[in-house]
């Protein structure tokens, strides 16, 4: 199973410079937890969430319209390509701890997502060569701390 198989498409996607209400709204409307962020030439710059929203609001105390996107994207992006396989996705997110992968052209323009829950319900299909185990153990790397309570987490 590839990328290209297993991705949502088309990218939604919002500019590095536009408003996190536009990045809100985007996701409002495609009942979605992320956009990909592009930079002035079209190519993926980052991915925000509706998390890093919530946190932008509370952490700078003004509303989304008044915040751009860059000032709460994600600082780095794990991207994949089409040809991609759900395995080096799957390990992907478990080394990176992230949820969502966006897929890139060869221009690194953004053309789909691939989500922990794209892997899921694969790995649930009668004929997929996933195993519900590793997605299970993918997920448990996703969600492990990444700083103990006692580090001031």
């Amino acid at each position: 199973m590839r990328a290209r198989e297993l991705m949502t498409y088309p990218a939604l996607t919002v500019h590095v410079n536009d408003s996190l209400a536009a990045a809100a709204h985007l996701m409002w409307q495609h009942d979605c937890g992320s956009v990909a962020v592009v930079n002035d030439e079209g190519r993926l710059a980052s991915i925000i969430t509706d998390r890093d929203l919530c946190m932008a609001a509370y952490t700078q105390g003004k509303p989304l319209e008044d915040m751009l996107v860059n000032s709460a994207m994600a600082k780095h992006v794990v991207c994949g390509l089409p040809d991609q396989s759900a395995d080096d996705l799957e390990r992907l997110m478990a080394e990176h701890q992230v949820r969502r992968i966006p897929i890139v052209d060869d221009d690194h323009r953004p053309i789909g997502l691939v989500s922990i829950s794209d892997l899921a319900l694969e790995c649930v299909r009668p004929a997929s060569h996933l195993k519900e185990g590793r997605v299970a153990r993918t997920l448990a790397s996703i969600h492990r701390p990444r700083v103990s309570k006692e580090q001031g987490a």
